[in-house]
């Protein structure tokens, strides 16, 4: 089926989890131009940076490559101006305002869903309850309307998780299939040697929650390293003692070798999906998470519900976000360290791999696009 293609994506500042499915849907349409908000070259895979990539005014306003979200405001105008006119197929990677654009009246619009917009939603306190600020409030209350307004201009919707399909559900009452991201298996491998660390990848903003993580190893004493960075970074460091190491952003086969050593992966925060804890099971290692979100969804906890039917676990689940029910979960963990099977935890993963994912979105898009004919 030969189509004119458009590939809308919030921005292009680094390779995430949206930017991994952004490089699947650019395989499937190798002819599409993409449009963005920002993109900062060099700040994604190849596969990704060879494409016709069209920006927005957002790429030409002060600082917007290191301060580009304080133009929240300014979003939804910039992603509403891309001339969508000639295209027959509109298809976007959204967790901001991708998913907003007017497509024109024939074509069909396809939605990957990562979030509804964090910021207008439930991620509200966490990016902006310490403001002061009385234009916030006015300007989430704007973002909110026209975040549900623009989910009308979505034909059919494609979500990553069942959390994220109620989500959209509850904010847009739309209904949305479950597609879960792709994982790149291939790229983590099993280790025999496994280190004395515990480890989180993360970027480090607020919702993450990497302070509780700080806070609940300054207590255990051990030792615990940390891949990512940003605007929490300082703060972060300034609270953590020494047996906690902060090592930057680090290359992905760098990072793939950290997961395969280390006795387990921290994972604090709740997500919509999460593809960091799949990841770390790729590489055999088992996931301490928080129970809420997508980490329910991947992560099978220890426990008598497994051992009775014969399950494999895969890490464990804290339930409360507090220092002392993370704590209680590392101490459980570390007694029960070597009862985890390294081979069956990268086994559980397969069943996310990049190959099934693109399967899986090409049939549902070329289904959708054929119904519509």
């Amino acid at each position: 089926m030969q189509v004119k293609v458009a590939i809308i994506h919030d921005w292009l500042t680094g390779m995430r989890g949206g930017e991994r499915c952004l490089e699947v849907f650019c395989e499937l349409f190798p002819e599409a131009d993409l449009f963005t908000l920002l993109h900062i070259p060099g700040s994604v895979s190849p596969l990704i940076e060879k494409r016709s990539i069209k920006t927005s005014f957002i790429q030409n306003l002060p600082f917007s490559k290191k301060s580009y979200r304080t133009y929240l405001p300014l979003f939804p105008m910039a992603i509403e101006r891309f001339n969508l006119k000639r295209y027959e197929l509109v298809l976007s990677c959204s967790h901001c305002v991708a998913k907003g654009v007017i497509p024109s009246p024939d074509a069909i619009h396809i939605s990957y869903l990562l979030t509804p917009m964090r910021y207008a939603w439930d991620m509200y306190e966490e990016y902006f309850g310490n403001s002061k600020s009385r234009t916030i409030p006015l300007i989430i209350h704007y973002l909110r309307m026209w975040d549900v307004t623009s989910s009308q201009r979505v034909d059919h919707f494609i979500s990553v998780s069942k959390h994220v399909e109620n989500r959209i559900k509850r904010f847009y009452r739309r209904e949305a299939e479950v597609i879960p991201p792709p994982l790149g298996t291939k790229r983590f491998k099993l280790q025999n040697k496994k280190e004395d660390f515990f480890l989180i990848v993360s970027s480090l903003v607020a919702y993450k929650g990497i302070d509780l993580a700080v806070e609940a190893f300054n207590r255990l004493g051990y030792s615990l390293r940390i891949i990512g960075s940003g605007p929490e970074e300082k703060r972060l460091r300034r609270r953590a003692k020494p047996n906690i190491e902060f090592l930057g952003w680090l290359p992905d086969e760098t990072v793939a070798d950290y997961y395969s050593r280390c006795r387990a992966l921290i994972f604090p925060g709740e997500e919509d999906f999460g593809i960091v804890p799949l990841e770390a099971m790729a590489s055999g290692r088992p996931v301490i998470a928080y129970g809420r979100g997508g980490a329910l969804e991947t992560v099978i906890a220890n426990g008598p519900k497994t051992e009775e039917k014969g399950i494999i676990p895969t890490g464990l689940f804290f339930y409360e976000p507090r220092v002392d029910s993370l704590n209680d979960a590392v101490r459980e963990f570390v007694k029960i360290e070597n009862d985890f099977d390294s081979e069956a935890i990268r086994k559980h993963s397969l069943q996310w791999d990049r190959e099934i994912f693109k399967e899986k979105i090409k049939k549902s898009i070329l289904e959708k696009m054929e119904s519509r004919c």
